[in-house]
C-alpha cells in the first residue's frame, strides 16, 4: 500500500465519522508544460476524511513548491502552491466528478496528482511571483511609428 493509499474501513462503518490526515509524500512525474514539481519536493497533504451517506468527502489542502523557467527572460522560478480540496469519494464514482471507493481504500494520489498538474503554470514569468527581473521584456512596446505616406492611397480604400 502506497502512502496515498489509504484503509478508510472504520469510516465506512461508522456515519459522520471524520479522520484528520497529514502526509509529506514526493511524487515523481508532476509536471506541466513549462512547471514541475521535483522528485524530491514532498506534496504537504493536509485533509479530513469524512464519511457521509453518498460515500466519503475529503477536504483541506495540498502543498508543494515547483520550478520553472521565466518565460521572457528564463531566469529560474521557485514558487510554492497551496491548493484547497474539496473532493468526493463514492463506491460508483461519476466519471470526471468523484473519485471511487476501492473496496475499503481510497487512493489520493490521483486526486493530488490532478489537483497540482492543473494549478501549475503554464507559461510562468517573473511578474507572476513578485519578482522584477524581467519588468522591461514584459513592458508595453513603444508606440509603433507613423505609416509610410506613400501607402496612403491604400488606407482610403474600403473591402
Amino acid at each position: 500500500m502506497t502512502a496515498l493509499r489509504i484503509d478508510v474501513a472504520d469510516l465506512l462503518t461508522h456515519p459522520s465519522a471524520r479522520r484528520e490526515l497529514g502526509l509529506a509524500v514526493p511524487l515523481e512525474g508532476l509536471a506541466g508544460s513549462a512547471a514541475r514539481v521535483t522528485g524530491d519536493e514532498p506534496v504537504v497533504v493536509a485533509l479530513v476524511l469524512e464519511r457521509i451517506p453518498g460515500g466519503i468527502v475529503v477536504r483541506g489542502t495540498l502543498t508543494t513548491r515547483w520550478e520553472a523557467e521565466c518565460s521572457a527572460c528564463l531566469t529560474t522560478l521557485s514558487h510554492s502552491l497551496t491548493l484547497a480540496v474539496g473532493e468526493m469519494f463514492e463506491p460508483e464514482p461519476l466519471e470526471g466528478d468523484t473519485y471511487p471507493i476501492d473496496g475499503h481504500e481510497i487512493d489520493l494520489e490521483q486526486l493530488v496528482r490532478d489537483m497540482v498538474v492543473l494549478e501549475l503554470p503554464l507559461a510562468p514569468v517573473c511578474a507572476d511571483i513578485g519578482r522584477p527581473a524581467c519588468a522591461e521584456a514584459l513592458a508595453p512596446a513603444a508606440a509603433s511609428p507613423s505609416p509610410d505616406p506613400r501607402w496612403a492611397a491604400l488606407s482610403e480604400l474600403e473591402l
